[in-house]
């Protein structure tokens, strides 16, 4: 079975991190960072990334500069483009700020990709025969119309990839309506049922679910134990609107 890992905290630059051990051996550097060490003012405290959510945008280029330099990028070089919870896969080298994705993959150790996030998935995928890695942004929109299999398809094994699925909302903290778990009621012990015509969606198996699909062995997979429930912590968008946005981050170093 996929193994679960507490994240920990270190401090870069000032600004703290949650590393993401798994990967380091296979050359990658990666965290996921929360809300704190930011400039952004109430309700958007404080590094929200996200440029969407009506935060002040000098705030943001501010907090993105701030991750940029903990993962030792130019600013120029930290790549995060516009998610549309659907299943476009982008090449980083091509993307702008302005593109339209929910995945990036990069070949380069020049470029560091992020994917935001407030309660959907944050997966990092790496080949473990290349130097070709991706990160994924995961909400029920794209698991149903299919991201991850997309993701997938720019890797030549499957079984070579290891993935790591970042903090996000619980079964517990999700509950979602019939519309929502008929897309996922193939896929076995997803959706708890919740009174009437409600039930509780575990977004993380769902994405765990779809990875063994598809031919990622479940020794591979690691998944964050820490949730973002409440959003004290990480952002979450079901705990307070608007919120911020948190960020997954990794970028090649080997």
């Amino acid at each position: 079975m996929p193994s679960d890992v507490a994240l920990s905290a270190e401090t870069r630059d000032d600004l703290t991190v949650h590393p993401v051990a798994s990967v380091r051996a296979l050359g990658i550097d990666a965290f996921v960072t929360d809300r704190f060490g930011g400039v952004s003012s109430p309700p958007y405290d404080s590094l929200n990334l996200g440029e969407h959510v009506g935060d002040r945008a000098s705030d943001v280029t501010e907090n993105r500069r701030r991750v940029a330099n903990a993962i030792n990028v130019d600013p120029t070089n930290l790549v995060i483009v516009q998610q549309v919870h659907g299943a476009r896969v982008l090449d980083a080298s091509l993307a702008t700020a302005s593109s339209e994705a929910d995945a990036l993959f990069t070949d380069g150790c020049d470029q560091a990709l992020a994917i935001l996030v407030a309660d959907c998935v944050p997966l990092l995928l790496v080949d473990t025969t290349s130097s070709r890695f991706a990160l994924v942004h995961a909400g029920w929109r794209g698991l149903h119309l299919g991201v991850i299999a997309q993701t997938l398809q720019c890797f030549t094994n499957a079984p070579d990839i290891q993935v790591f699925l970042g903090p996000s909302i619980s079964r517990e903290g999700y509950q979602v309506g019939p519309e929502v778990a008929a897309h996922f009621a193939h896929l076995p012990g997803v959706l708890t049922p919740d009174g009437g015509d409600r039930s509780r969606l575990d977004l993380t198996l769902v994405a765990i679910r779809q990875l063994l699909e598809h031919g990622v062995a479940d020794a591979s997979i690691v998944r964050c134990q820490q949730v973002t429930d409440g959003g004290e912590v990480f952002f979450s968008d079901r705990a307070q609107r608007p919120c911020g946005r948190f960020a997954l981050v990794a970028k090649r170093t080997s």
